[in-house]
């Protein structure tokens, strides 16, 4: 296990550390002086971090690519009120050297017993065809495997090993719940769309090292996928009502809710309106509840800016739990705890590699 996740960046900011990280991204940018530098995302179980090597940079440029493990020594600090590590050494790491479960998150409830519960729900629908449809999708075994794995997205939200289903679980008791408060909604119609609105994940995304997107997910997008995994499976249900695949594409293609969102079409039916915004709101709560987990050791209840959100958020169970000390909190993005220890493991591959910007 690591000795160190950026989930520990606040308890370390400005000072040096060594640890093991994936390289989520890699780009060679150039310096005012012409100069190579290196500009890489690097990951771990608890997150990204954004990290820069500034020196003696083409001696390292072929080392390593996307998506393979290095150890870094480097310091962690602030930049536009974002952590980022600048890189004093690395190497490339073997895959015999790392574990991988120290590089991608993953959920944390019993995947065994979310699948169980997505089944419970498909067995109390009354529509026939559309209860025939999901279940052929459950029964697939290709697709029943990856829909257990998946993440519900790269970054934004359920970002972790089992994500999509998790996120689908939570959003098929919504619905159960305000169906209840909406009788004119066909639930099974709703339900359905939930269950298909991000089955296209499942191969837009790659998720053996880092999460990322496949070839087929930047050229299609995971609606386009949707649809095309839809026709595969109407093709072995003879005799499924026109009008009922028309809703579903629908309900697929939708459910972003707005153009400039990616959605080709606005929601059109009742159904269509609220798998959008039960989506939106599930997708939201999940980004803040993360969040807030990324920043518990943080003594301010307001967190960072949230780039997804575009603003920072107020833990309220922080603003509401009384002080320990007699000291005003100040509810400003500057406030960290101090620093712990020093993390500082030599790593004997490139001697003399000084920080110089």
């Amino acid at each position: 296990m690591k000795d160190f996740y950026i989930c520990d960046c606040v308890r370390h900011e400005n000072k040096i550390i060594t640890s093991t990280f994936v390289v989520v991204a890699k780009q060679i940018k150039p310096k005012k002086t012409g100069e190579p530098y290196l500009a890489l995302t690097l990951g771990d179980r608890s997150g990204q971090i954004e990290a820069k090597m500034w020196d003696n940079v083409e001696d390292v440029l072929d080392a390593f690519e996307q998506d393979e493990f290095l150890k870094v020594k480097g310091l962690i600090n602030k930049y536009k009120q974002r952590f980022q590590l600048t890189i004093h050494k690395l190497r490339k790491l073997g895959d015999s050297e790392i574990d991988f479960a120290d590089y991608l998150p993953k959920t944390t409830k019993d995947i065994d017993e979310l699948w169980r519960t997505l089944d419970a729900f498909i067995d109390t629908f009354q529509n026939p065809h559309l209860k025939a449809l999901v279940k052929a999708f459950m029964a697939d075994p290709e697709i029943a495997a990856a829909y257990r794995n998946a993440p519900a997205a790269k970054t934004l939200h359920h970002a972790y090993i089992g994500g999509l289903l998790d996120h689908v679980v939570s959003l098929f008791r919504s619905c159960d719940l305000i169906c209840r408060n909406y009788p004119q909604i066909n639930r099974d119609l709703l339900l359905t769309g939930a269950f298909l609105h991000d089955i296209g994940k499942i191969h837009e995304l790659t998720y053996n090292r880092s999460f990322s997107y496949t070839t087929k997910g930047q050229l299609l997008g995971h609606m386009i996928i949707e649809l095309e995994m839809l026709q595969a499976k109407l093709a072995a249900l003879p005799g499924f009502p026109e009008e009922l695949k028309t809703m579903v594409e629908h309900l697929i293609i939708s459910h972003h809710g707005q153009y400039e969102f990616g959605s080709p079409k606005l929601p059109m039916f009742p159904e269509a309106l609220m798998l959008h915004y039960l989506d939106d709101l599930d997708s939201k709560m999940e980004a803040m509840r993360a969040q807030f987990e990324r920043e518990a050791s943080l003594e301010s209840a307001w967190t960072s800016y949230n780039p997804s959100l575009g603003r920072p958020l107020l833990n309220t169970e922080k603003f509401l739990t009384p002080k320990k000390s007699s000291s005003t909190e100040q509810a400003t993005l500057e406030d960290q705890p101090g620093g712990s220890e020093v993390l500082a493991e030599e790593i004997p591959l490139i001697p003399g590699l000084e920080t110089k910007r």
